[in-house]
């Protein structure tokens, strides 16, 4: 079983910040819903396509 930790040893520490970074959000501000969802269906870049799904996942984990 892993660690009580496991979210944040899978997100790298070097790639905090990229996906909002590449869809142009100012730091601090949230991703609009909308826009992930989006971009989860529409990127031709498997890993931003990744990135924005992730982001949805934990998204979701954040409401229990």
């Amino acid at each position: 079983m892993a660690g009580k930790k496991w979210i944040q040893e899978a997100i790298a520490p070097s790639s905090k910040g990229a996906l909002r970074r590449k869809l142009g959000v100012k730091k601090g501000a949230t991703i609009p819903t909308d826009k992930l969802e989006s971009v989860a269906k529409n990127s031709k870049n498997a890993k931003t396509k990744k990135q924005a799904n992730l982001a949805l996942t934990l998204k979701k984990l954040r409401k229990k």
